[in-house]
C-alpha cells in the first residue's frame, strides 16, 4: 500500500496542461537550483539552494520526520519551470500543522472525525436507483462489514436520508482511538475524510486493507455509474480521479510518516 501511495504521490507531479479563457495569476517561475534537508535538535528543514524554507506565515518551516522531509524536497525539487503549490500537499499540510490558520486544537480534530461516521458516503444507499443500490451494497458493505469487525462498533447502511445514531460507548472508543495519534497525523486525517468523504474508506487505507486508487474507486461509485449510463468528458473526470487518488496518497503518507517517527520516538524513551 506504501508503494501504491509513493505511485499516486509521484503522478501528482506530473505536468498537465489545460486550457482555459479564464485569466489566472501566473504561477512564480522556480527560483532556486538544489533542495535539501538539514537536521538539528530532532527536527528537519527544506533548504531550498543555501535559504530555509518558510510557511505561508513567515514561521520556520520544519517536521519532525526524515522520511517526510524528504518527500517534501521532493515535491520542490519536482517543479519544473514555475512553482505551483497546489501540486505539493505535503508541503501545504505541514505548514497547516505549523500555523494552524483556523486555530484547530487536537480535540476538534477528533470530534470532526467522529462525528463524520454518522455522514459517511459508503452508508447512504440509493432509494431510487435499482442496480445502483445493488452495487452500493455489493461493494460498499464488505468494507462496512470489516470496519464493524476491525473498530467493534455497529455501523449500519441505509437508503434514507435519516442520520444513524451511535451506540452508547461507540463514539467514546472511536475518540479514544483518534486520540491516541498525534496532532499532525490527525491533519492528515481529516485531509483525506475531505478528499473522498469517507472516514471508513479512510481508515481502510490506513490499515492497509484497501489501496487508494481503490478506495477512490469506491468514494466515486455513484458517480461513476452514473457515467456508465450518460457518459463522461474523459479528461475532465479522469483528472478529478488522479488528483483524489494523488491527494489522498499525500494525507496517507503524511499520516503514515508522522505515526511512524512518533512510535520511534516513544520506543527509544522507554
Amino acid at each position: 500500500m506504501l508503494r501504491s501511495c509513493l505511485a499516486n504521490f509521484a503522478r501528482l507531479h506530473r505536468p498537465v496542461h489545460q486550457i482555459s479563457i479564464r485569466n489566472y495569476p501566473a504561477l512564480p517561475k522556480r527560483f532556486y537550483k538544489n533542495t535539501g534537508v538539514i537536521s538539528s535538535n530532532g527536527r528537519y528543514e527544506i533548504t531550498l539552494d543555501s535559504r530555509k524554507l518558510k510557511t505561508p506565515r513567515g514561521l520556520p518551516f520544519y517536521v519532525e520526520s526524515e522520511p517526510l522531509a524528504i518527500a517534501i524536497a521532493t515535491e520542490w525539487d519536482a517543479q519544473k519551470d514555475v512553482v505551483d503549490r497546489s501540486t505539493m500537499h505535503l508541503t501545504a499540510l505541514s505548514s497547516t500543522v505549523i500555523d494552524n490558520p483556523n486555530s484547530i486544537q487536537k480535540h476538534d480534530m477528533v470530534n470532526y472525525l467522529v462525528n463524520y461516521f454518522n455522514t459517511d458516503t459508503i452508508l447512504f444507499h440509493s432509494n431510487e436507483e435499482r442496480e445502483l443500490k445493488k452495487l452500493q451494497n455489493q461493494e460498499w458493505n464488505p468494507i462496512v462489514e470489516w470496519c464493524n469487525k476491525r473498530y467493534e462498533v455497529n455501523l449500519t447502511s441505509t437508503d434514507s436520508l435519516v442520520v444513524p445514531t451511535f451506540e452508547p460507548g461507540m463514539a467514546m472508543n472511536l475518540a479514544r482511538y483518534f486520540t491516541s495519534y498525534n496532532a499532525a497525523a490527525l491533519h492528515g486525517f481529516v485531509f483525506a475524510v475531505d478528499v473522498i468523504k469517507s472516514i471508513i474508506l479512510t481508515l481502510a487505507c490506513v490499515d492497509r486493507h484497501i489501496t487508494p486508487e481503490r478506495a477512490v474507486q469506491l468514494a466515486r461509485l455513484e458517480e461513476e455509474f452514473q457515467q456508465g449510463h450518460w457518459g463522461k468528458v474523459e479528461w475532465a473526470h479522469d483528472v478529478q480521479r488522479l488528483d483524489s487518488q494523488s491527494r489522498l496518497s499525500a494525507a496517507l503518507l503524511f499520516i503514515y510518516f508522522n505515526s511512524s517517527n512518533a512510535f520511534e520516538k516513544q520506543k527509544i524513551s522507554l
